[in-house]
Parts: C-alpha cells; structure tokens; sequence
C-alpha cells in the first residue's frame, strides 16, 4: 500500500515539474530588474592569476539556556584569507567569541527583549554590535515570525549576525584595493538596525577597494513558472550546451535592504550544485565584465577542493572554524550553571524558568 502511494507521488511529483517551460527568473518584489535565460548571459569562468587577496567570514552560535523570558547564546564570528589559493596568516586575530544574554522586560505596557553581550577578548569588543541595537520590541515586523510575537532565541541570534557585518571593519585591516570580501550568505538585511552595520561594513570595505560580496549555500528563488531557479539554470546550461565553469547574472536589486547584483556561479567544471553569489550593487555598476569576471574568477581558484569541487575552500574552513560544537555547548552549559549554584538559594530561582520550557526534552529522553 505504501508502495503505491508513494508511486503515485513521485508521478505527480514528476508531472509538476516542467522543465521545457523554465520561464524567467522570478521576484515578487519589483525591485528587481531580471535577466532572462539566453545563451550570451552564460558566462565562461577563466583562471585567474595575481596578488589580489580574498577572505571568507563566517559565524555561528549555540543556545546554552533559555525559557520564555530569557536567552544565552553563545557565539563566534571567524574569518580566514587565501591569495592565489595558499593562505595568508592575517596579522590580528581571526576568532572573535561573545556571550549574549536576552531577557524579556515589560515597556510601556509591550513585551521588549533586551540583549547584553559579553565579549571575551575585551580588546576587540568594539567590533560586536552596540547593545541597543539588538534590543527588540517582541512585535517588531521585522522578528516576528507571521502574525506571532518574536521568538526570544531568535532574537538572541541576532547579535551575531550583526558581528558578522560589523568584523568586516576589523578583516579589511588585512586588505588592500582589488582584495575582495565573501560574507557567508546573503548581503540582504532583514533586522530593524541591521542596516546600519551592513552599510558601515561595506563603507569600509569599498573606501580601500575591496571589493564587497557574498555566497549563500541554499537558495529559495524561482522562475515564473514554479521551478527552482537554481535547476532552471542548470537545465538550460545544458540545453544550450555551456561546459565548464560558468556565471550567469540573474538580477539587479533595487532595494534599500538588498544592495546587490546577484549571480549564479558553477565554480568548477565538476561541480553538481550552483551557488547564488552577490556583488554589492554600487561596485557592480562600475565594474566591467572583466572585472566582474575577474573576481568571481578569484571565487572558483578556491573551490577546487577534491571533497567539494565547486564550494570555496575558505568557506569551508571558515563554517569549520566557526561551528560550536555540542562538546564546546556542554562545557559552557555546565560552567554555567555551576556558577549558578554558587549563589545561595538561586538555583530553584533559575529553575523554575527553565521546567516553563523543559517538557519536550523530557519527552524526548522518555520516547526513545
């Protein structure tokens, strides 16, 4: 029986992707002026050789405790930088660590969710995000989630997002004009204040001639008829016979929260995923096709790893650098709460927080 239902999915399944009508890359959003698919906007990549340095950034973070009124996340931003595909030891740290706490408080009569962070290198504390910027109403549009009020551990990650932008300040130290920057996703912005430390990132990027990018592992675009704009290019790739290492533009954004000219690549002749990579809109506009060639040729030097052909060593480095690890989460976890117990009479205190969130943890230890 369950042969034959899933049978008679995948038919369906099969019949609902038309590849023979890709259409044309698809945004709702008008602020977008598309390319459509032609033979002439597949682009050859070509090897590339020089001085030029490109460094990759990276960041993530790891809840350690939580309840409904309260976060602690610890987090870490990193950054590695190669030059003609050899790395280049940077000359100042390349970690940057942080604890954030946020906790709910009640403000005119509105839930807010105010965030503290606390860096452990103290001396490169002025790279993280100011505390107030990361503080939220709980029904900020821009955090909640529909029509619901704003998750507090979401809220909590937000910090290290902004310490992504905001490290790029401290990595362009390391750069010289003609280097190029590749942020670890999207540069399009989402969180109220977040516009502030992309624009100062890219500020300081683009005042030495660095240029300012970013490369995201997944991509939720489509054509106008349904498809994955991902798979859509990939099929006329080879409808049209293009071999190789390519790069397609896709589209230019008009956006206030999305300053980007963004692109798909296939970084190696070998590669079987396509990534979607963005060049900051303004630098694009004065770049000609061979400097736009030119970098994302830089991009496709790096990815020639034999264990992901077509994925940049440096962001795989850089995602393996920066992971916090469930052995790292447990230790941090146990210090902390051993510092709890510490403070007589607090440690039924905390825990009457924590039991307001705990059932599916028990529930999962109990349902094995």
């Amino acid at each position: 029986m369950v042969s034959e239902i899933i049978k008679e999915l995948v038919e369906k399944w099969d019949s609902e992707i038309k590849e023979d009508e890709v259409g044309i890359p698809f945004f709702s959003n008008p602020d977008y002026q598309v390319n459509d698919f032609s033979k002439e906007k597949f682009i050859k990549i070509l090897p590339v050789t020089g001085e030029n340095k490109i460094a990759f950034i990276d960041g993530s973070n790891t809840e350690i405790a939580m309840a409904p009124n309260f976060s602690i996340q610890f987090n870490r931003v990193y950054f590695n930088i190669f030059k003609n595909n050899s790395r280049v030891m940077p000359t100042i740290q390349n970690k940057i660590e942080f604890f954030s706490l946020t906790h709910a408080t009640l403000k005119r009569n509105e839930i807010h969710y105010d965030t503290y962070i606390y860096p452990i290198q103290k001396d490169l504390s002025e790279f993280l995000p100011d505390e107030e910027d990361v503080s939220f109403n709980s029904f900020d549009r821009s955090v909640m989630v529909g029509t619901l009020r704003a998750d507090i551990s979401r809220v909590s990650s937000i910090a290290r997002r902004f310490a992504e932008w905001s490290i790029c300040n401290y990595v362009v130290e390391e750069l010289d004009s003609g280097d190029v920057i590749v942020m670890d996703g999207s540069l399009q912005t989402a969180f109220t204040n977040e516009s502030k430390y992309f624009r100062r990132a890219f500020n300081g990027a683009n005042s030495k001639g660095v240029f300012f990018t970013g490369l995201s592992k997944t991509s939720a675009l489509y054509t106008s008829t349904g498809l994955s704009l991902i798979g859509a290019a990939s099929y006329m790739a080879r409808k049209f016979g293009i071999e190789g290492a390519w790069y397609y533009p896709v589209a230019e954004s008009l956006s206030p929260t999305h300053e980007a000219k963004i692109f798909l690549v296939k970084l190696h002749p070998n590669a079987e995923r396509i990534f979607r990579f963005e060049i900051h809109r303004d630098q694009a506009k004065n770049m000609d096709e061979k400097e736009i060639s030119h970098v994302i040729g830089m991009l496709a030097a790096n990815a020639s790893d034999i264990v992901f052909p077509g994925y940049p060593y440096g962001l795989i480095e850089a995602h393996s650098q920066a992971k916090i690890r469930e052995s790292e989460k447990r230790i941090y976890q146990t210090r902390l709460f051993s510092e709890i117990s510490k403070i007589p009479g607090r440690w039924e205190k905390f825990l009457r927080h924590f039991r307001a969130e705990d059932a599916h943890q028990i529930l999962d230890l109990i349902v094995r």
